[in-house]
């Protein structure tokens, strides 16, 4: 496969000057053919970034200075990038004739070069422009996308240690796996491979409550609704919740339990939901024959060899009770928020006119003076 790469350490040649020494961070970017035709890039960073000069983003891109300098030009008028959140100055040392000079030389983040790519003229910018392609085609239609090699391969010896995320995928994938609608289609389909399984019966619904319910006792001591019944206060910042689907609580977020959870909570309810749905995978792909009933007694058995609380009976609170809390909490919380928009949107009125008026003011006083110099 051919490469081009470039460390931030490297010496990168023109015709005026030879820089010979820096402070940047020493990172760098691949783009490069694999054997089976496809482009890829791979970044070796420093921290969650790397920074490229001008004649470092031409090299990789195949084009020559004046050609990226032209391109970012472009990109900043535009607004497509902001110069304070995409450039630093590193002080390089630099040969100009028999002497060392040190001057602080502009460069450029991740930020800006992938702008750049999308915009240069060459076969480089080209080959870039497919993979990028490939990327946002297989996010669109898997809803996400994984750099498998990284992955798997997080240190590269003798490079720049690139950030380690897996932890953090990990933990979002936990996430997912244990959110309400995708717990409800797994356990779904594992029970639907028990001898007795009849979708329309009543306690094959009613099991789904109950196993929520002792999942999250044995994380937080709480059940679901006990949870929703103690935690929502119409009087604390955003209601109690901890988590809500957009930019602001609605009366929709308020009924879910996991929306109270604080980070540690919603971490442990994670992880045991992804034990209890592997072992009941592992339960159902041995084929061994078990009835709806079995799996209420298999949970408990599951919760106990963890070391987790087992709850043995309905709770303190009930869900309609829960229910009827968090409406009533949410009503009082929705009034006293209205009010809140209401009053702040005044005081930028009043904030508005004040300003206007000292203009008007200022305006008057300066036409006064020039009637007086002329008198």
């Amino acid at each position: 496969m051919s490469a081009t790469r470039r460390k931030h350490g490297d010496v990168p040649q023109t015709a005026s000057q030879e820089e010979v020494g820096s402070a940047v961070p020493a990172g760098e970017i691949l783009l490069y053919e694999t054997e089976d035709g496809k482009a890829r890039i791979e970044c070796r960073f420093v921290g969650d970034t790397l920074w490229l000069s001008q004649a470092q983003m031409a090299e990789l891109f195949q084009v020559s200075v004046p050609t990226v300098n032209q391109h970012l030009r472009h990109l900043y008028e535009d607004g497509e990038i902001l110069p304070g959140a995409t450039i630093r100055k590193f002080l390089i040392v630099r040969r100009e004739g028999q002497r060392r000079v040190s001057r602080p030389i502009d460069y450029f983040n991740l930020d800006a070069a992938l702008a750049v790519g999308y915009r240069v003229h060459s076969s480089r910018g080209i080959q870039f422009r497919q993979w990028a392609t490939d990327q946002l085609r297989e996010y669109l239609v898997k809803g996400f996308v994984l750099d498998d090699e990284r992955l798997k391969h997080p240190v590269v010896p003798g490079i720049a240690t690139p950030p380690d995320h897996f932890d953090e995928l990990l933990e979002r994938i936990r996430d997912i796996r244990a959110s309400e609608a995708r717990m409800y289609l797994r356990v779904r389909d594992i029970f639907a491979l028990s001898a007795d399984y009849d979708p329309k019966r009543a306690d094959a619904t009613a099991f789904f409550a109950i196993m929520q319910n002792k999942l999250h006792v044995a994380a937080t001591g709480k059940t679901a609704p006990e949870l929703v019944f103690e935690r929502a206060d119409h009087a604390a910042p955003n209601m109690g919740l901890t988590n809500w689907k957009n930019g602001s609580v609605s009366k929709s977020d308020v009924f879910t339990a996991k929306n109270y959870l604080t980070r540690e909570e919603i971490a442990e309810l994670n992880r045991i939901v992804g034990m209890w749905l592997d072992f009941a995978e592992d339960q159902t792909r041995r084929r061994k024959e078990i009835f709806l009933k079995d799996w209420g007694t298999k949970l408990d058995e599951f919760l106990r060899f963890n070391d987790r609380e087992v709850l043995t009976n309905a709770g303190k609170v009930s869900h309609e009770q829960a229910m009827e809390k968090a409406r009533g909490e949410y009503e009082l919380f929705a009034a006293r928020r209205r009010a809140w928009r209401e009053a702040e949107g005044e005081r930028e009125n009043v904030q508005a006119l004040e300003a206007v008026a000292r203009d008007l003011e200022d305006a008057a006083q300066t036409k006064r003076g020039t009637r007086r110099r002329k008198a």
